[in-house]
């Protein structure tokens, strides 16, 4: 949808050093500069950025791509709003994408302006309204948890927010947003009113939404902003941005749900808690979490209520899961919410709480069986029964044969016979013996150098290339390059190729630059593979050609082939005589 143009011209332009250090201490080593993955758990440095080239490698994790692709990766944002970020640091305007209609860019603009100005008259009245500072205060917050926040306050009254937009009666993007409604009369009213005030924060540092937390007698207790043109509760997390760094630190996301929650935890040194937007946790919500964290622990209530909301998470959990990520359930001891139990028990005891949190697995099959009867060969069925469907939505095979061996000690059916019964294929085939480690390829350090220098590809006729997956990346290449610079970087090149079926391919022959050094002599060992290309395709020609004589005589070639056999063996003579 963005220009390609737009794109290389972006890449030419940012420094992925100077990027990645704003989030990410660098160090120098070499040509290269290093640190601890913001992607994995680490303590020793694997995570590299190589300035010449315009790319990030680790490999710890093998996390992999240019400036955009960080973007994407350490703010879980999508592309368009990665190359939006990046274009705004440098200064320059997106150009408008095909399909995109103008005039909705220009509503949602508009939309966004007036969720800032509301958030900022929000934070404004906070700090003129003793009685909303003394309840946060009561609640153990302190101003520097409220401003990490954003938090505000909407005072009572019904029209307060005319204030700070003139035209509030007629002005239609109050409404869209959600910051007023209407009555039966038409007249416009104030949504949120004697309310503390949480910003909902998108991954560009917008206000999109906002969480009402009501501080005297009332209901709802917390009231959402309704779906708009900017928010839409499934796809949100309150907190995400404010967590990132402990949640990088931490690699786990606590999810609880109320915003106070939140900022509680936070108040307490507790970083890395998010909640969801009002509704039940959704598959959006996961998905975008373990895009940060490899551990997700689901901290609620431990009544009814909590273990209901806890299935619901686990529900719609299973899909996103995989064999190295893991998600556990806490559960707080009645009455308490996570809220009440730090300021009560302090943090050490809720890390402990969290740390200790039960299994997915465990939280599964307790559930499981509270609804069944396991005394009874009706019950053991049922649980079978019941925990099929869940079992066809696990993708991960290694969780998902744990849990059948579980369900087949808890019903009394064999492993094979839980397998069987639910439509499951038994057994993973064994994996295949490693080979041995061979030196790379004259074809896979050719791509190799292409990658460092695309232009050199000019100068190979792709034909004479043996078949394989170096030569499907170097095809991909020259197709790209008509739409790239004179003489683009790896950054500019992973670009182009970005969605492409060849990328993950790309991505692992890219690893080996990280480490070629700036005055690598690139010229000299292209042309030396060159000519070790031709020398293999002419031994791989005579001993054709050799086989054939031997089984037909010579007089079985033809003449072109007469010629080229009788030239090879002279120069084997004259290579043997030298």
């Amino acid at each position: 949808m963005i220009p390609q143009s737009f794109i290389q011209d972006l890449l030419a332009r940012v420094d992925i050093v100077e990027l990645v250090d704003h989030y990410v201490p660098l160090k120098k080593a070499g040509a290269n500069y290093v640190a601890c993955c913001p992607f994995h758990s680490e303590k020793t440095p694997s995570f590299s950025v190589n300035p010449a080239k315009q790319f990030y490698h680790c490999f710890g994790c093998g996390a992999h791509g240019t400036a955009i692709g960080f973007l994407m990766e350490y703010q879980g944002i999508g592309f368009v709003d990665a190359v939006r970020e990046l274009a705004t640091q440098l200064g320059l305007t997106v150009p408008e994408e095909r399909g995109v209609n103008p005039e909705t860019r220009g509503t949602l603009r508009r939309l966004t302006e007036c969720m800032e100005l509301a958030a900022a008259y929000y934070r404004e009245q906070l700090r003129q309204n003793p009685q909303a500072v003394e309840y946060l205060k009561a609640r153990g917050l302190t101003g520097k948890v409220a401003a990490r926040f954003g938090i505000g306050y909407a005072p009572e009254g019904r029209q307060n927010l005319a204030r700070v937009f003139p035209d509030y009666a007629a002005l239609p993007e109050l409404a869209s947003a959600g910051l007023v409604a209407e009555n039966e009369q038409g007249q416009r009213y104030d949504r949120f009113r004697g309310r503390i005030m949480f910003p909902i924060i998108n991954p560009r540092g917008e206000v999109i939404a906002f969480g009402g937390r009501i501080i005297g007698p009332g209901e709802p207790k917390y009231l959402n902003s309704p779906e708009t043109p900017l928010f839409e509760k499934g796809r949100e997390v309150f907190g995400l941005p404010q967590a990132r760094p402990a949640l990088r630190a931490e690699n786990c996301a606590i999810v609880v749900e109320g915003y106070m929650d939140v900022a509680a935890l936070a108040q307490h040194d507790v970083g890395n808690a998010v909640a969801t937007l009002g509704t039940a946790t959704t598959p959006m919500h996961v998905q975008k979490l373990l895009r940060q964290v490899d551990r997700i622990v689901y901290c609620f209530d431990g009544d009814a209520a909590g273990r209901k909301a806890a299935w619901r998470a686990l529900e719609n959990s299973l899909e996103s899961l995989a064999d190295n990520k893991s998600i556990g359930f806490a559960f707080l001891p009645e009455p308490e919410d996570p809220d009440s139990f730090i300021r009560k028990s302090g943090q050490a005891e809720f890390r402990r709480l969290i740390a200790e949190a039960m299994p997915l697995s465990s939280f599964f099959l307790r559930e499981l069986g509270r609804r069944c009867d396991l005394v009874t060969a009706e019950g053991k069925a049922r649980l079978i029964h019941e925990a099929k469907p869940f079992l066809l939505h696990i993708p991960t095979p290694l969780l998902r044969l744990q849990l059948i061996k579980r369900l087949a000690e808890a019903s009394g059916f064999s492993q094979a016979e839980v397998e069987r019964l639910c439509g499951i294929k038994s057994h993973m085939p064994p994996a295949p013996p490693k080979a041995p480690r061979q030196a790379p390829s004259l074809a896979r350090q050719l791509a190799r150098l292409i990658l460092a220098q695309p232009a050199l590809l000019a100068r190979i006729p792709l034909e004479n290339l043996p078949p394989g997956t170096e030569r499907a990346v170097l095809e991909a290449i020259h197709q790209a390059l008509p739409r790239l610079p004179e003489a683009p970087s790896y950054g500019q090149l992973r670009e182009a190729l970005r969605g492409h079926p060849l990328e993950a391919e790309l991505e692992a022959l890219a690893g080996d630059l990280i480490d070629m050094d700036e005055n690598f002599a690139v010229e000299t060992e292209f042309e030396d593979i060159l000519k070790k290309l031709a020398q293999n395709r002419q031994k791989t020609s005579f001993a054709a050609l050799q086989a054939k004589a031997r089984q037909f005589g010579v007089a079985g070639l033809s003449e072109e082939e007469k010629h080229a056999y009788l030239q090879s063996l002279k120069e084997g003579a004259a290579g043997s005589a030298t």
